[in-house]
């Protein structure tokens, strides 16, 4: 069914229904207000009057003169009648069918285009999947990506590249210089040094060399998680099924890809007993709980996981006042820097703080702690990858 005849089709329901529920309101019987039940008195007055005119009970000017009292009462009572519950009757009634034609088409669509899903074809459960599945597997290769991303890879630099690294048998030298790149944010040049290390090593390269692999490919394809990607997490995940950037990155792929339960599935050990100096667990954390609600999954971090503000802290910051609320912050920015000055931290700490200068708009100090950052990561591009994060997202040089 195509999407004009689905809306043709659901218009013309909920038309059919608001016309049906229109003509019920309008046959409905006016409410009355009460006259109805005086008049009815009324003519029983008038009968019983002449019933006593007839026995001779009252005379012909008595008679006469309840007629005429009953009489008026019986005019008061049709005008208010006419003027009352019929008036009040219709406008109900016209206010009824007005909200029904106000509420049931629009409504209707208004509900469905914000709850629904238009234009997605009605399928259950297991096709879906299939069909989500499917599209992972046929999706874009890392060179098309590229070239859809208008940055496709620069022929003479991997010329230039393929004759430097031709000679270079140093493993350490070239992880040093792929880190370099890294950071520099030069990838095409971190991907091709990272594909020399692992042609140097064959077989015997480690899972971190292909998760570093896929890790410096995702960069350089703005976070996409190609089928290039894919291979050199499989072979990471082959050599070390518990290496966690791997495990981080594969949860990316599906979600990239709509499978939010699969997702879940590799990135719940993680947020509940993943390194918590790995810079990928505090993201992890931060958005598990969404993950979880778009895979179907009722979830909350176990109590205690993480680093964050206790309820108690949470209790007093909102008794605080604005004022109150910054000296507070400045304060914890304070003593966070001072720890990294004098007892060193992991890089989420280092994430953290660069992360809440930014939001004290001390730009300057916070490239300052950035760039101390990158040399205390030097040669460690997983974590220098989150630090240039840091530095890209709150404005800095990376």
């Amino acid at each position: 069914m195509t999407a004009e005849v689905f809306w043709a089709v659901a218009v013309g329901l909920a038309a059919v229904v608001a016309y049906v529920l229109v003509a019920a309101v309008r046959r409905a019987p006016v409410p009355s207000n009460g006259a109805d039940a005086d008049l009815a008195v009324y003519r029983d007055q008038l009968t019983e009057i002449e019933r006593d005119l007839a026995r001779g009970t009252i005379a012909d000017a008595e008679a006469e003169r309840l007629r005429s009292e009953v009489g008026k009462r019986v005019i008061e009572a049709d005008k208010a009648r006419l003027t009352g519950s019929g008036a009040t009757g219709r406008t109900s009634t016209a206010v009824i069918v007005a909200v029904i034609a106000a509420v049931i088409v629009p409504g209707g669509v208004a509900v469905y285009w914000g709850l629904g899903a238009p234009g997605y074809p009605d399928m259950a459960l297991e096709t879906r999947l299939a069909v989500l599945d499917e599209a992972i597997r046929t999706r874009p290769s890392h060179e098309e990506m590229l070239a859809n991303q208008g940055r496709p890879r620069d022929a003479v630099l991997d010329q230039t590249l393929a004759r430097e690294l031709a000679d270079t048998t140093d493993i350490e030298a070239l992880r040093e210089r792929a880190g370099q790149h890294f950071m520099s944010g030069e990838m095409q040049a971190a991907v091709r040094v990272q594909e020399r290390i692992l042609a140097l090593q064959g077989e015997g390269a480690s899972g971190d060399d292909h998760a570093l692999m896929a890790l410096s490919l995702v960069w350089e394809a703005q976070k996409y998680v190609s089928p290039e990607a894919e291979e050199h997490l499989r072979l990471s995940l082959r050599k070390d099924m518990d290496n966690d950037l791997a495990r981080y990155l594969v949860g990316e792929m599906f979600l990239q890809g709509g499978r939010y339960d699969k997702a879940f599935q590799f990135w719940r050990p993680l947020a509940e007993g993943g390194d918590p100096a790995a810079p990928w667990t505090a993201s992890i954390r931060e958005r598990i709980g969404e993950v979880a609600e778009l895979a179907g999954v009722s979830y909350a971090l176990p109590a205690g996981t993480g680093s964050g503000p206790t309820a108690g802290d949470v209790a007093a910051a909102a008794e605080m006042t604005p004022q109150e609320r910054q000296a507070m912050v400045e304060g914890m920015v304070a003593q966070l820097s001072d720890r990294l000055a004098t007892e060193g931290g992991d890089v989420e700490d280092w994430n953290r703080l660069i992360r809440s200068l930014a939001i004290l708009e001390r730009l300057p100090e916070a490239q300052q702690i950035y760039d101390e950052a990158k040399e205390r990561f030097r040669g460690r591009p997983s974590e220098l990858s989150f630090l240039r994060l840091a530095a890209v997202e709150t404005g800095l040089t990376p």
